[in-house]
């Protein structure tokens, strides 16, 4: 956590014989009056829980703006700037690295913002409308009834740190945020679960604890990541140097490396310092045996992939108009999650574990990559033809494994049950970039190992948390 849940001051609520809040009782009484068939149908949506939607809308950004932008008329490529974000390309391009950034930063403040509303919740104990008044949701099954206290509103609370948040990193999705709030908002009092007190309270205390995360986004060395020809020039350099192949683009015109100093991004479940050290040791060197028998194992995959291997390629593929890696995996945990009945402040710390595990295994992903600058298989040998296009960064380790690893054990924590199938999906992911002509087997294994170790950090940070 960034915030202690006492740091920003909720003032206490007005009394429920209050003239004030019998108006907002009333308010929501004439909400629930003549409900048209899609004003229940957002009702329905938002209620099946808070912080499973707006996950969904976060996956669903992440995959309109991951998208690579087209060249300029020299052959250079023009790159998003969060400075002018509507110029195009508009910022940001949520390649893998970002997205995994996005992720981590939303979830991370909306548990924050939670564990700062139940501490008020239960300072002030101020029971929902329909415990206050028995016509208030008398006749509709839409909320489920619970005695727990209503003020601050977590939904207002998830809103209110989730727009804000969102607005910081996407810029351009300002109305469509907003139009999110509110439809959020009508859903909490025309369900009955709030008041408008309840939901101005949380909505303020839910922007006031994005204020922390947004000021943390601003100075995590995330607005470095893109560097510059020179920086480039000197990593391939560096790697010559060392008496190695560096890798380069293999797009006509060469396209821009994605992000090289996006490993060096603070992390969230460690220091900078343990980034390094989690730098996976050397790959093959490339002009070695081991190189020229991996690199003809990729070419053997390729060359006979079956109906099976291709379809598992296509499944993991997560490229250009996707949610990315990261964000399937979100998917895939948000399936898992609404079989547990999870309350939303459960909801919320499960996705933080989660996606800050899989934003620092970016981050020690991309840290490894351009320290070692290794190329991709279809470099080594140009007869490798990729299945689903070709990555603009090296290829030792795999960001697929790496995040797949990650995700594997901190889910494998939260579900045991799941365990063996977690592991699994890992070993299909991680086999898909082989199938695909897109990695060595080495970048696969180490990439697993390098995923399991981060993913240990996000696990102990879950047993001394408080929360179990």
């Amino acid at each position: 956590m960034l915030t202690r849940p006492d740091t920003f001051a909720v003032a206490a609520p007005a009394a429920i014989t209050a003239g004030g809040y019998i108006g907002e009782l009333n308010e929501v009484k004439g909400l629930q009056q003549n409900i048209s068939g899609s004003q229940k149908a957002t009702i329905e949506y938002w209620c099946a829980g808070n912080a499973l939607r707006w996950n969904e809308t976060m996956r669903e950004l992440v995959a309109k703006h991951n998208l690579a932008p087209y060249q300029n008329e020299d052959g250079t490529y023009p790159i998003p700037n969060s400075l002018n974000p509507f110029n195009y390309p508009e910022f940001p391009f949520s390649n893998p690295p970002y997205a995994a950034r996005a992720y981590a930063y939303v979830s991370a403040a909306q548990y924050d913002a939670l564990v700062a509303c139940w501490y008020y919740k239960k300072l002030y104990s101020r029971l929902a409308p329909y415990k206050n008044d028995s016509t208030i949701n008398a006749n509709t099954t839409m909320i489920a009834k619970t005695d727990l206290p209503s003020y601050p509103s977590e939904a207002a609370v998830l809103a209110g740190v989730t727009a804000e948040m969102m607005k910081m990193l996407f810029p351009t999705e300002i109305a469509t945020v907003n139009q999110k709030l509110v439809d959020a908002q009508y859903a909490a009092l025309a369900s009955g679960s709030c008041v408008r007190s309840d939901w101005t309270a949380g909505e303020t205390l839910g922007r006031q604890i994005a204020s922390v995360f947004i000021a943390r986004g601003k100075t995590d060395n995330a607005s470095k990541a893109v560097g510059s020809q020179p920086q480039w020039d000197s990593i391939a350099n560096a790697t010559a140097a060392r008496g190695e192949i560096p890798w380069h683009s293999l797009e006509t015109p060469a396209r821009n490396p994605m992000l090289p100093f996006f490993g060096n991004v603070r992390p969230f479940l460690f220091d900078s310092l343990t980034t390094i050290a989690l730098r996976a040791g050397p790959p093959p060197s490339t002009s070695s045996d081991q190189m020229k028998k991996e690199t003809q194992e990729v070419y053997d995959e390729v060359n006979s992939n079956n109906r099976d291997h291709l379809a598992i390629v296509q499944f993991w593929a997560d490229g250009a108009g996707t949610y990315t890696p990261p964000g399937h995996w979100n998917s895939i945990a948000c399936e898992d999650f609404l079989q547990q009945n999870y309350s939303e402040v459960r909801w919320a710390r499960n996705l933080a574990l989660l996606n800050m595990a899989m934003m620092d295994a970016a981050i020690v992903c991309w840290n490894t990559k351009y320290f070692y600058f290794n190329p991709r298989p279809s470099q080594m040998d140009p007869r490798i033809k990729t299945l689903t296009g070709l990555p603009n960064f090296p290829s030792y380790i795999s960001g697929h494994s790496t995040f797949s690893a990650a995700a594997c054990v901190t889910l494998s924590h939260i579900i045991p049950a799941r365990e063996a199938d977690y592991k699994a999906m890992t070993e299909e992911a991680s086999l898909s970039r082989l199938y695909a002509g897109l990695h060595y087997r080495s970048d696969i294994e180490v990439g697993k190992d390098v995923g399991n170790s981060v993913g240990a950090y996000a696990v102990q940070r879950a047993l001394t948390d408080g929360a179990e």
